[in-house]
């Protein structure tokens, strides 16, 4: 088989055509479907039409070209044109299109996500490609130093999400001038118009208020489109850009051509051949726009030195967060690792890395969702990012945080100062949610160290872990307990009491693990022996050691956890167990049941029930 022919040179004219293409196609596919979006795929037609063909520079062969320009669509229900777009450009064929979108186990799925290797970000979730694409550019422009652009095409609906602010707030800050959004401006969302309908001067106000270079078009004028993108592909400049474009939902059919009630529906079959014939037809174009420039490859990101992590000594007190600083610096040899923080650097200690590699610090301030997004970008680009905050506030990014997941984003999440041991500040600032949050993201996996040099062990691996990585560290010091040559593997554990003639187990993490050590102790003075089980690693869980343990003592086990009694620890070890088998348990599960308030660390310990002296006493109750 020959291969296909490619137009290259493409004028206006035929970027008309294309257009049409790309409208046909959406409602073919949709149609044959029986699902998706052809209306919203309509509206921004030229929009795609102009850029693909004539100024996207991308090499659709090679996808993963350094030098590529990145194409995301924030507005992810759009995907018929997206995969529209992909059929004209020659990566997917039409039987493809038309026998696998939608449909179970195709890679054409109803909103893009990276199984298909032109997709940078899973989205659909809407207000999230915006943030997402900050990242992808500040990598380009501060770490890369390469002359691609970040290309998003956003719905005029996602305007109303905060993300999209924050995302463009940060965009102007860092002068990321390779960063385009076209808002496609249809006036109409899913139940009817849009907060601002066609008012292309207050979206250019505030865009303008928050930094941006600003270009208000007619969306369908394809001179008008053409020019403004070639003026918002220039690098030369310190701002953003937004390109607002005035479009019609349903452009181009006269029957649902900016009419209600047609978002996210189909046309039925004997409405869209009418369609397709208002449209002029099928058509097959296969065309290509400009190849990226032959720039020089990104940096070099191997290891330029051994990483060195810290030492501490035993006994020595220290906060897991300090250790979290001290390894992140350590690990700043290494040029893939690239980290950023919520304006709490000073308190997570991601300062120590900021302060040593400042090049590859990025300060986020107060916008967790445009933190995590920016991480997922620079994932996007090969780095392995670290992203910091108190664990609290992760909890405001949770949706950006499991699109991480969808996205098979390899992000690695820190979140300091948890549950009540933070003390006097109060409930507003105690995660106490963090771990049953992160446990349920699909493919996550979930850290809780309990000193030091388990910290900076951890914090290594995290490095080279795929998906979703959650840290939870602890505001106190405490002692170390371990020497610097112990090993802590991912899935793992740490007995620290065992003997033949253990009675019941005593399982923590953090600050838990703690009190579980003096617990043990006062339980040893009355004659009981007591196993104790530093469970560091949350999910994946050490099934094989918490089988043991309750086998060895009679089923009897105390879990304490500074958290919710739902969906953390106590569920990770007990989920463990029943999947084992081991149905005979005799469990005192303690956590923070009621709402705390302020106080010492101690008071609050004890007033939620997890402090040693109640440790102590539900492994009495246990024991009878």
């Amino acid at each position: 088989m020959s291969a296909p022919t490619f137009t290259t040179d493409v004028d206006l004219a035929l970027a008309a055509e294309l257009g049409q293409q790309l409208r046909v196609d959406s409602i073919r596919s949709s149609t044959s479907a029986g699902s998706g979006h052809p209306t919203s795929s309509m509206s921004a037609a030229d929009l795609l039409a102009v850029l693909v063909s004539r100024h996207l520079r991308y090499d659709w062969d090679n996808p993963d070209h350094p030098g590529n320009d990145h194409l995301i669509f924030s507005k992810g229900h759009a995907s018929p044109l997206l995969y529209s777009i992909y059929k004209a450009v020659g990566v997917v064929s039409d039987e493809e299109l038309m026998t696998g979108y939608r449909r179970f186990g195709s890679r054409l799925e109803g909103h893009p996500t990276p199984v298909l290797p032109w997709v940078d970000v899973a989205t659909g979730s809407l207000g999230q490609g915006l943030p997402d694409g900050v990242g992808v550019a500040l990598a380009g422009k501060y770490v890369d130093e390469l002359p691609y652009r970040v290309w998003v095409l956003c719905g005029d609906s996602e305007m109303a999400e905060g993300s999209i602010w924050e995302a463009l707030d940060k965009a102007s800050h860092y002068k990321l001038s390779n960063l385009i959004a076209i808002v496609d401006i249809n006036r109409l969302g899913q139940r009817g118009p849009t907060e601002l309908s066609w008012d292309l001067d207050t979206y250019s106000r505030r865009a303008t208020a928050f930094g941006a270079r600003v270009f208000t078009v007619d969306g369908h004028d394809l001179a008008a489109i053409d020019q403004a993108i070639a003026q918002a592909g220039d690098l030369s400049t310190e701002q953003p850009t937004v390109i607002l474009a005035r479009t019609l939902k349903g452009r181009g059919f006269s029957e649902v051509e900016d009419r209600e009630n047609w978002h996210g529906k189909p046309l039925p079959p004997e409405m869209a051949e009418r369609a397709v014939i208002e449209l002029g037809g099928e058509r097959n174009l296969l065309v290509r726009g400009p190849l990226p420039d032959q720039a020089a490859p990104a940096r070099d990101r191997g290891t330029s030195d051994q990483v060195k992590l810290p030492t501490y000594q035993l006994g020595q007190k220290l906060a897991t967060r300090k250790a979290y600083g001290d390894a992140l610096a350590a690990l700043g040899v290494r040029r893939d690792v690239v980290a950023m923080d919520g304006e709490v650097s000073n308190s997570t200690f991601a300062d120590e890395f900021a302060q040593a590699y400042p090049e590859r610090y990025f300060e986020m301030y107060i916008a967790e969702q445009q933190l995590v997004a920016a991480a997922v970008g620079f994932g996007v680009r090969g780095y392995r990012p670290f992203a910091s905050t108190f664990a609290a506030f992760f909890t405001r990014a949770y949706d950006f945080i499991r699109m991480a997941a969808i996205s098979q984003a390899n992000i690695c999440l820190v979140g300091s100062h948890a549950g009540v041991e933070i003390g006097a500040d109060g409930p507003s600032q105690m995660a106490l949610e963090d771990l049953a949050m992160l446990r349920a993201v699909h493919g996550s996996t979930v850290l809780y160290p309990s000193d030091a040099t388990s910290t900076a062990a951890l914090v290594q691996a995290m490095a080279d872990l795929t998906g979703v990585v959650y840290m939870r560290t602890t505001r106190g010091a405490y002692p170390v307990l371990y020497e610097a040559t112990e090993a802590f593997p991912v899935g793992g554990s740490k007995v620290l009491r065992e003997s033949d003639d253990d009675q019941v187990t005593l399982i923590g993490a953090g600050v838990t693990l703690h009190a579980c050590l003096t617990a043990a102790d006062q339980l040893r003075d009355e004659g009981i022996s007591a196993r104790v089980i530093d469970l560091y690693s949350v999910k994946p869980v050490d099934t094989a050691t918490l089988t043991a343990a309750a086998a060895a003592t009679g089923g009897r086990l105390v879990l304490v956890e500074d958290h919710h009694p739902e969906g953390g620890l106590g569920s990770a070890v007990i989920d463990a167990l029943t999947g084992a088998g081991r149905a005979e348990l005799a469990v005192a599960h303690l956590a923070v049941r009621d709402m705390p308030g302020s106080g010492t660390s101690a008071e609050l310990l004890d007033a939620a029930g997890i402090s040693a002296d109640h440790i102590t006493a539900a492994a009495r109750e246990l024991l009878g």
